[in-house]
This record gives structure tokens, sequence and C-alpha cells, in this order.
């Protein structure tokens, strides 16, 4: 099936595109940053990278994080995060809608992939 991927390059050095907005969607449920990676299979460090580098493409900060310790650390949205994630959504959506029939000619000419009879 034919799908779209919107990635928003917002300088020549700040892109924003499905796979941060889906770690931006873990940190906001599990509350942690170590938490969102695994569950993306990614590093600490790479997640901790890419959430630097969203808090420097905005004026806001997308992330706050408290270092852990006895309390316990964590990580969670700021509102200019939450509304970082609800406009990609939204703006996805619409391209959606927009595109179906585009992204439904496109899916009836390609070829069908067939499956790999091999162990």
């Amino acid at each position: 099936m034919a799908k779209l991927t919107i990635r928003i390059d917002l300088t020549p050095t700040h892109a924003i595109g499905p796979g941060k907005i889906q770690l931006l969607e873990l940190i906001e449920r599990t509350g942690s940053i170590s938490a969102a990676g695994r569950a993306m299979t990614m590093s600490y460090r790479r997640a901790w990278l890419l959430i630097e580098e969203l808090n420097r493409a905005f004026t806001g900060r997308v992330v706050m994080a408290s270092p852990g310790g006895r309390a316990g650390g964590g990580a969670k949205l700021t509102p200019t995060g939450r509304k970082l994630v609800r406009h990609y959504r939204a703006m996805e959506k619409t391209t959606q809608r927009v595109l179906a029939r585009h992204l439904a000619a496109l899916d009836r000419a390609s070829t069908p992939r067939k499956k790999s009879t091999r162990s």
C-alpha cells in the first residue's frame, strides 16, 4: 500500500519527521528518554541527541528532562513539544485525506511484491 511520509525542513540543519515525532510521543507516554529510545531500538545517546536537536530548533524547549538519582529522573514534553506533535499529526491527517486518491492510484499502478519462500 502506498504511504506518504512527511518531513519538514525547518532550517538547512533542522528537520522533523515521523521518527522524531514518534520519539516525542513515546517520551510523553513513558516519561523517560531512555525508555522511549529502547521502544524504538535506539540508544539513549541517540535519543538524547535528537531531543537536544529539537530543543535547539525551537524557541521554547520541546522536552524537559530531570536527572536521575534517588528520586528518579524523567522527561516530559513541554507545551511547545505537545503543540509540535499535535500540529505534525494534524498535517499528516490532512495530507493523507487530500492525497488519498493519488496514493490509491499509485498503489494500483505499483507492482505487488511477492512474499519470499526462502527460510
